[in-house]
């Protein structure tokens, strides 16, 4: 992922060594605010409408209030796109609460900071969709509103540390012997052509591919079944993937070191990643 130069912060357009928050920032004290990703393809936001729909919902989660309507910040993100000449990769927003002495309550009144930027990576060609990728699994130590898409990303960093330190992609988290979702993706399994992950809760983020997935899985004739899965269903699942706004869907051929469908992507992880391309593609061109 490589972040591009032009950035917009607080209704403006700059260099991105030029952008500064101050240090009474309440995302920079407390955490409190809320981001999204969107993926960019063609130079075109992909999966625009399930982007606003969870950004709204997490922005109502924390009662913060948004200062542009729809219309006016989805131009901002255009011209960020144009601004830097962005063809394939994503955009990353972030808003907090603002500016304030230290204070535990959710203050009101206050002028949010808003910010986004731009990055470059391949979405549709990522560079393991034909190898696949391998896990590890590590100790979710989330807090207790998963759902809401907080900029308060500790745990999850301290799993991917695992993962970097076990020199593989991502980190399946475990809580109470289940998986709950990766460290930045959501986790799916199939196993006698049915595909199987965990119910949305406020113990999982409402994942944009998550839920556009089980629509496909419906169009392939699969059977769906909501339920928390432990690693050995893992470990013996007919197929594993991943799904993320930076690489749509990834096949998972190895979890703790155990070699997953003899390390090949199966059928239906093809299948599924297919019918997404094809979604973004008739969005964008």
């Amino acid at each position: 992922m490589q972040e591009k130069e032009i950035v917009f912060l607080n209704d403006e357009f700059m260099k991105a060594n030029e952008a500064k928050i101050s240090i009474f920032d309440r995302g920079f004290i407390f955490g409190d605010g809320i981001y999204e990703v969107v993926p960019v393809v063609n130079a075109k936001m992909a999966d625009k409408e399930e982007f606003w729909e969870r950004f709204e919902r997490s922005l109502a989660q924390i009662e913060l209030e948004f200062p542009y309507t729809k219309e006016e910040f989805e131009d901002v993100l255009k011209q960020l796109i144009a601004k830097n000449s962005l063809k394939e990769g994503g955009l990353y927003m972030q808003v907090s609460r603002g500016v304030a002495s230290r204070n535990f309550a959710l203050l009101k009144g206050l002028k949010p900071t808003i910010m986004a930027f731009a990055f470059e990576c391949k979405v549709i060609e990522h560079e393991f969709v034909n190898s696949g990728v391998s896990v590890i699994s590590t100790p979710d130590l989330r807090w207790k509103r998963r759902d809401i898409k907080s900029i308060s990303l500790l745990a999850q960093c301290l799993a991917k540390e695992e993962a970097v330190k076990a020199k593989v992609f991502e980190a399946f988290m475990i809580e109470n012997a289940l998986v709950t979702e990766a460290s930045s993706s959501s986790v799916f399994i199939i196993k006698d052509k049915t595909l199987i992950t965990k119910p949305f809760s406020n113990e999982i983020l409402p994942g944009i591919r998550r839920k556009n997935i089980l629509k496909f899985a419906k169009e392939l004739d699969l059977k769906i079944n909501q339920r928390a899965f432990s690693m050995k269903e893992v470990y013996e699942a007919d197929e594993v993937f991943i799904c993320a706004a930076t690489f749509l869907i990834l096949g998972v051929i190895k979890a703790d070191s155990k070699i997953i469908n003899d390390g090949k992507i199966g059928f239906y992880t093809q299948k599924l990643r297919e019918k997404y391309v094809e979604k973004i593609q008739k969005e964008v061109f």
